[in-house]
């Protein structure tokens, strides 16, 4: 049994007595995230900030390009919402919901290691010195989590998180009447 998977159990147990047997199957069904679902993750999120820079430079080039005001114009519009979506999807989101774009469309969430939401103060070390460090690694920071019994890589142990995937129904369940 891993520490993380010790702690959880741990947890399980503390909260049993709180809030009763639905707990204990909550936790049971979390299980660490696949590197490939990761990278699938990082992917999508990746896609969409460069999707919004490669359609603002097309639509620039069709304006005039930097020959023209409208086209540097659009093209500055395209870079200020790109990274306005960056911000909103690697800083706001992770607070909030605990994913990112692309870590809610492969079931992935971010969790502290005790189970708890991100703070803006993780969620920002995480995602803006923990992933520079792991870049700065030659990449080797994000492959740490192929190798990582706990399935966690630089950014996430710098952060104190790690990245879980929650099986069936994706943690919500449908309320009874």
């Amino acid at each position: 049994m891993t520490q993380m998977e010790a702690s959880l159990a741990e947890r399980e147990q503390r909260r049993v007595g709180e809030r009763g047997s639905v707990v204990v199957e909550a936790r049971r069904r979390r299980v660490r995230a696949p590197f490939s679902l990761r990278c699938g993750a990082l992917l999508v999120d990746y896609t969409l900030v460069i999707g919004i820079v490669a359609f603002a430079t097309l639509f620039a080039r069709t304006l005039g390009g930097s020959v023209s005001l409208t086209g540097e114009a659009t093209l500055g519009i395209g870079y200020l919402l790109s990274l306005g979506v960056l911000l909103f999807n690697f800083l706001v989101l992770p607070v909030f919901t605990g994913t990112t774009v692309g870590k809610w469309a492969t079931g992935l969430r971010i969790e502290r290691l005790n189970g708890e939401r991100l703070g803006f103060g993780r969620a920002t070390l995480r995602h803006t010195v923990g992933y520079l460090i792991s870049l700065l690694t030659l990449g080797l920071g994000f492959l740490l989590a192929a190798f990582d019994a706990e399935g966690r890589a630089l950014h996430d142990r710098i952060a104190g998180t790690v990245v879980v995937r929650t099986l069936g129904g994706g943690g919500t369940r449908p309320r009874s009447r």
